[in-house]
């Protein structure tokens, strides 16, 4: 793991009304890191995530991708930088129903410009690398949970993105396919040179991070070392 820095959050806070979701929360990431934040439900974990991923502007405090502030960029800036720097996996694929497997799979190539052939064989590539380059012609529908998130994880790993972040990208699957899913995912990543940034409400998930952190009512503590 590289110890060059990526992301940042200082004192990031942010409120849904008169609620507060996230609390003066202060992060680091370095290059190819895998963190995890766990916590419970409703607990502020995934509002912390998309404001580090430029989703969600924050109310007080910063976010720096490689030193630049992420609200001092404009909205187009902030598109590309998801778009061509960041991946992202979530809880239940969020894949095009109408795009083979393989479609799904090179679209941040093909958003970024690379042309269809090229787009397509990095895309077999990698489906390959997770054990499912026989699925690139099937359709969402026709695959399993299990398969269906190897291709989300595919997906946000194609164009070697600097950070994935991760929104329980295990929690719809039972817990044979969720420590398979988890185990290629993060190995994939780290070949890569990926950092990576999920969160999560399951411990054993968390176990396999770098860094662990911890949140509850919108408070983020460090967890320490998982390895």
């Amino acid at each position: 793991m590289s110890t060059s820095e990526v992301l940042r959050a200082s004192g990031v806070s942010l409120r849904y009304g008169e609620t507060p979701a996230v609390r003066e929360a202060h992060l680091s990431l370095a290059a190819g890191e895998v963190a995890a934040i766990t916590g419970a439900s409703g607990s502020g974990k995934s509002s912390l995530l998309y404001c580090l991923a430029g989703v969600l502007p924050v109310d007080r405090g910063e976010v720096r991708f490689e030193g630049r502030v992420l609200g001092d960029l404009d909205d187009e800036e902030i598109s590309t930088l998801r778009r061509e720097r960041f991946g992202f996996v979530f809880q239940y694929g969020e894949l095009l129903p109408e795009l083979t497997v393989e479609e799904n799979t090179a679209l941040p190539l093909r958003l970024a410009g690379r042309r269809k052939r090229a787009a397509l064989r990095e895309a077999g590539e990698v489906l390959d690398r997770l054990g499912i380059g026989d699925l690139r012609e099937r359709r969402p529908g026709q695959v399993s949970g299990g398969q269906s998130q190897r291709v989300a994880v595919a997906r946000a790993l194609v164009h070697r993105p600097t950070v994935v972040f991760a929104d329980e990208p295990t929690g719809s699957l039972d817990s044979a396919n969720a420590g398979a899913v988890l185990r290629e995912f993060l190995e994939l990543a780290r070949s890569r040179g990926t950092a990576v940034l999920l969160v999560t409400h399951d411990t054993t998930v968390a176990s396999q991070a770098d860094t662990r952190y911890t949140m509850a009512d919108g408070v983020l503590d460090m967890a320490g070392a998982a390895r």
